[in-house]
């Protein structure tokens, strides 16, 4: 889905849209703000049902190290998307990266850059990886930081393209609100119902971790009963 995405954006014409590496960049950062998301919602869920037996600071390293892998892609496609707009020689290209840096909504994308870029330097550290606290509190910065990229990506390359009579600023109605804080509510209301009805971790994948499932010390996997055969 993000990959036919990307490349309705890279066909265009806009300047900040036509760009070849889209996507792959855009891949790397849905993994990037999916695994962010996953350790935003299961670390609450990990400390609230008492699921640290199955949820284990394994699990929480290793999602910090695929977030560290991607989040790294993702600064590599901030870096090549400015420097493209300089080597092509495009006057419009270079235009819409200083319009980022310096233009009306600049604070948005130097944001965008600490919360992609500069916040996801802490996962190096080990501690920090093991850290609950410092886990969730950049899952979530790199959640807004996600955000951010899209405003960026749709309203920056639109409010001023090539003709300076179509220039304006955006600015959002009641309507962009309710819609955003709605839709908020409603994958929260739905991530509730499925931890109400239906069991938060597949049982199936849980089955190997009990201690009846591993077979005693000199003996091998159980075997199936048999069936008993007819007389």
């Amino acid at each position: 889905m993000h990959t036919v995405v990307s490349f309705d954006f890279a066909i265009s014409i806009i300047p900040g849209w036509h760009a070849t590496i889209f996507p792959p960049y855009f891949v790397a950062g849905a993994i990037y703000s999916g695994f962010a998301m996953v350790m935003t919602l299961a670390i609450p869920l990990r400390k609230f049902y008492e699921l640290e037996d199955f949820i284990t600071m394994k699990h929480l390293d290793n999602m910090a190290k695929i977030m560290l892998a991607t989040g790294l892609i993702v600064g590599y496609g901030y870096m090549m998307e400015a420097f493209m707009a300089w080597y092509s020689g495009n006057p419009y290209e270079r235009y819409m990266i200083l319009n980022r840096l310096r233009g009306p909504y600049a604070p948005i994308y130097w944001a965008l850059l600490v919360c992609n870029v500069g916040v996801l330097q802490a996962l190096w550290s080990a501690r920090v990886r093991r850290n609950v606290r410092a886990l969730f509190a950049i899952a979530l910065v790199v959640n807004v930081g996600m955000w951010l990229e899209r405003f960026v990506i749709v309203v920056t390359s639109l409010h001023r393209d090539f003709l300076p009579s179509s220039w304006g600023m955006y600015r959002p109605t009641v309507f962009d609100w309710t819609m955003f804080l709605g839709s908020i509510g409603l994958f929260l209301t739905l991530m509730f119902l499925f931890i109400r009805l239906l069991p938060v971790i597949s049982i199936f994948e849980m089955r190997a971790l009990l201690p009846e499932a591993a077979p005693a010390p000199g003996q091998g996997p159980a075997r199936p009963a048999e069936a008993p055969t007819p007389s």
